[in-house]
């Protein structure tokens, strides 16, 4: 079984397109949607949800009003003014970070651990393979260890459907979600925007893959948005030894699909083919 995640450092650079256009002309796969913060994959993936779950991240403080003796002592000592004071003593769910201080100078032992439902995860079928993806609530933290789950949700059906791909939609940046998402992926696909956020965002995310050892490409998206700058990315890729897959120019009818919620490569038969040969350099560098 072969974990290929699609990354970019930077949002916005077309990684979510590229994951939708490589699953509808890849075969014997499971989709993953690991933005689980911004999930979008699903707009383009037409999918039916066949199983939902509840997601229960960091616990949040509760108290327990009948043992609160109103002495103040958990306002002073919170550092994220999440304990409010309207006449009796509550936790705000939003603003607390579960740091469990409150419960320690508690005097009267009136603050509890409670369990906090932080969003939920889906197991959904579509035309392309079963499609794993997570939605975490407003204000709501932990998506890495939510990431975790999901991918191992997704390499259990995988075995069970003797499945030989999973490919996976990253979330942008490098922060926990991204490392959760890496860890453990045979290869990474770097989507490249040639700007100059697009490129040092680029780079991190590189790093990043290098670090868990995954096996590289990369891909340009709108190339010819600048020159000089995909003329940096390609030196860069040259002197890491990193494939390029393609370099893909600027081209409207990405948003025209985008648009109508579809996939270019299902309207247009020569962008079909464009992908049809990105998942063909796949295979053939393994």
């Amino acid at each position: 079984m072969r974990q290929i995640a699609v990354i970019s450092g930077k949002g916005g650079s077309g990684k979510t397109t590229v994951v939708a256009s490589i699953a509808s002309v890849a075969e014997n796969i499971v989709l993953v949607d690991c933005d689980v913060d911004a999930p979008n994959l699903g707009i383009l993936i037409e999918h039916e949800v066949r199983e939902k779950h509840e997601f229960y991240g960091m616990q949040k403080a509760n108290i327990l009003q009948d043992r609160c003796i109103s002495c103040g002592l958990c306002e002073e000592a919170c550092r994220f003014d999440a304990i409010r004071n309207n006449g009796i003593y509550s936790i705000d769910r939003t603003a607390c970070e579960g740091c469990r201080f409150c419960t320690e100078v508690c005097s009267s032992e009136a603050i509890e651990m409670v369990d906090n439902l932080s969003g939920y995860w889906f197991l959904s079928h579509s035309a392309y393979g079963p499609f794993i993806h997570a939605r975490l609530k407003a204000g709501e933290e932990n998506s890495g260890k939510l990431v975790s789950l999901i991918r191992n949700e997704a390499r259990e059906v995988a075995e069970k459907a003797d499945t030989d791909n999973i490919l996976i939609d990253a979330p942008a940046g490098i922060g926990c979600p991204v490392i959760a998402t890496l860890s453990g992926v045979d290869e990474a696909i770097v989507v490249f925007e040639p700007t100059l956020s697009g490129l040092h965002d680029g780079i991190r995310a590189i790093e990043i893959a290098e670090h868990f050892g995954a096996k590289l490409y990369c891909m340009i998206n709108r190339s010819d948005l600048n020159e000089k700058i995909s003329k940096e990315i390609k030196g860069l890729c040259r002197q890491k030894g990193i494939k390029i897959l393609e370099e893909i120019p600027y081209d409207i009818r990405f948003v025209k699909a985008l648009n109508e919620k579809r996939i270019a490569t299902e309207m247009y038969k020569d962008i079909r083919h464009i992908f049809k040969q990105i998942w063909g350099r796949i295979n053939e560098s393994d």
